[in-house]
């Protein structure tokens, strides 16, 4: 199964006079990438937060936001109108800018706002940790949506790499004919006694080693390896990803050994195909 990494997840409740909601978003990481915004009267379980959600996603930044909207006045909070007074004074001294935007400067200064300690029941505790669940939970179905069809992509690029392997197996006797000739032609050109058994031998020599059975072999292995790991249940961007370095160690092998214009176009086709496949595993978990 492919999960894709990126994903979004909104959850939402109301509880007493207020109205709790959290949105999760994750975006491709190598490892695990937190980032919160959440109320201040949230941060005394912020560590408990951040281990849930490192328990439940494995990889990936993500971005967590919890939001607060009251349904009827704010008393947790007010203007600390003495410090304003002071920062916009201070602010004069150094600005020209007009009543309106010196009180905006300073309302985002320290201190401006007052903040009363509000503290969090056990059920308001309960229902946030249940609007987290239902905000993964939405954001893993999300994460499994995008890698279905990212998994579609890659089978539909594994099949098009079959067809090329195929097509080299087509063209492998033919090319090994016309090394043969090559050599036959060039040995005439540069020497004037030939021993035909010797030749023959130094032919068979380089076509030895300009063979590309076993290359094929692999690459068809790991192609099948590719799509058997693409099929477990359980995350598999890490082993796809080393698989795919397989593949492409093998390609790449193809080409050094082509000596053959069609295989070599075949190979460049086989390597387009694979870097498509490697860019959307950035983004597989």
């Amino acid at each position: 199964m492919i999960i894709s990494m990126t994903g979004f997840g909104k959850s939402e409740t109301k509880f007493q006079r207020k109205k709790l909601s959290v949105e999760i978003r994750s975006l491709n990481s190598k490892n695990i990438d937190l980032s919160f915004r959440i109320p201040y009267k949230y941060r005394e379980i912020e560590s408990k937060i951040r281990t849930k959600i490192n328990g439940e996603l494995s990889r990936g930044k993500i971005d967590l936001l919890i939001n607060i909207n009251l349904q009827d006045e704010d008393k947790s909070s007010s203007l600390n109108y003495t410090v304003i007074k002071k920062y916009i004074d201070e602010l004069k001294k150094i600005s020209d800018s007009s009543e309106a935007e010196l009180l905006k400067m300073a309302i985002r200064l320290p201190e401006s706002i007052k903040i009363e300690k509000e503290d969090i029941s056990k059920e308001e505790k309960k229902i946030l940790f249940k609007i987290i669940d239902r905000a993964i939970i939405k954001l893993n179905q999300y994460r499994t949506s995008e890698g279905k069809s990212i998994e579609k992509d890659f089978k539909s690029r594994i099949k098009s790499i079959y067809k090329l392997v195929k097509n080299v197996d087509k063209l492998a006797p033919k090319r090994k004919e016309k090394i043969r000739k090559k050599i036959e032609v060039l040995s005439k050109q540069n020497l004037k006694e030939i021993d035909n058994k010797r030749m023959e031998q130094e032919i068979f020599y380089f076509i030895e080693k300009l063979d590309i059975n076993e290359e094929i072999v692999r690459l068809k292995s790991n192609l099948k390896y590719f799509e058997k790991i693409m099929s477990e249940k359980s995350p598999n961007g890490k082993k796809l990803t080393f698989i795919t370095q397989e593949i492409g160690r093998e390609i790449n092998t193809l080409g050094s050994k082509a000596n053959d214009e069609g295989l070599q176009k075949t190979v460049v086709e086989m390597k387009d195909e694979l870097e498509k496949i490697k860019e959307q595993l950035l983004n597989v978990l």
